[in-house]
């Protein structure tokens, strides 16, 4: 009897816990997570993150960028058959963050939450943190300007999209500084609130809703989102409307420091503060020198031996 027990509690703990350690299941109803779980499965997808290459960071952060130029298109193209409605030509905006989201591409906002909740539980350094934001933001960059390079020198695009995909840029330059920061305040925000809640659903039919639902809102309510914009700002500069510089400072630094600033003090400071710091058990916690200017975070992951694991049964 001793025996099932034993067998019974075993199983139950490795089916409400995934390898990391981080719950998969509520500990109060199995369908849902308190604030704590929710804390700790954030922590250990910030601990893979942080302890992913600098290549496979910059290889994500590239597919992330070339995503985010079909929402360009799918928010030009739908924009210049609406033009006069700004619900209808966001239908398709979010089309670019499902495929980022679901396919679990590295996006500069999406880490405003994670590695900031590691850093926060001094589980990961400060220059850790920011190695993650920096490759991730290049690669992101560097994919959107490859893709809308192509647009502006083709004919992808109808004449009717390329005026609407102007007009993204053309509207943000037009806006005062501040205002651009505090849209993109907002817009941080909401995204770092999808990643809170992305760690709170259990089904990719929740994720997709909630994706979907979110970033419509974002290009519906004209907020700016970092990396749609580096999108639409240099797309606005291949086609020779601006310099690179204008619209880097003008548009593009005010959206970077609003969704940064909304991400990590709206979202990830006031989640962590409702939490009681959860760590990794085999994870020390690093000193004050380790957190400021170490190198410190990220567990080693071993291969996994497919010969150990045993032959797979199809049956």
């Amino acid at each position: 009897m001793n025996d099932e027990n034993d067998a019974s509690e075993a199983i139950a703990e490795s089916t409400d816990h995934a390898a990391s350690g981080a719950p998969d299941a509520g500990w109060a109803i199995g369908d849902r997570f308190s604030s704590e779980e929710i804390f700790q499965r954030v922590l250990a997808t910030a601990d893979e993150e942080v302890a992913t290459g600098t290549r496979e960071l910059l290889f994500s952060g590239l597919a992330a960028g070339f995503a985010i130029v079909i929402t360009f298109v799918g928010h030009a193209a739908v924009s210049a058959y609406f033009p006069e409605s700004t619900l209808l030509g966001s239908l398709l905006y979010p089309i670019g963050f499902i495929y980022i989201i679901l396919g679990r591409y590295q996006l500069y906002t999406e880490n405003t939450l994670p590695p900031v909740a590691l850093v926060l539980a001094r589980l990961a350094s400060l220059p850790m943190m920011m190695r993650v934001w920096v490759v991730v933001l290049v690669g992101n960059v560097l994919g959107a300007a490859l893709g809308v390079f192509v647009l502006a020198n083709s004919h992808v695009l109808s004449t009717a999209a390329m005026q609407a995909g102007a007009d993204f840029t053309r509207t943000g330059l037009e806006t005062a500084w501040w205002d651009v920061f505090f849209k993109a305040l907002f817009a941080g925000w909401l995204v770092a609130g999808v990643v809170w809640l992305g760690h709170a659903v259990q089904d990719s039919v929740t994720r997709l809703l909630l994706i979907y639902i979110v970033f419509y809102t974002i290009a519906a309510a004209e907020l700016y989102h970092v990396v749609t914009t580096a999108a639409d700002a240099l797309f606005y500069v291949f086609i020779g409307e601006a310099g690179l510089l204008t619209v880097g400072y003008a548009f593009w630094l005010p959206v970077l420091l609003g969704n940064t600033v909304g991400g990590v003090f709206l979202v990830a400071l006031v989640n962590y503060g409702q939490t009681e710091r959860q760590r990794f058990p085999e994870v020390r916690e690093l000193s004050l020198r380790e957190w400021l200017v170490g190198w410190e975070g990220g567990r080693e992951r071993e291969p996994v031996n497919v010969e150990e694991a045993g032959p797979r049964n199809d049956d």
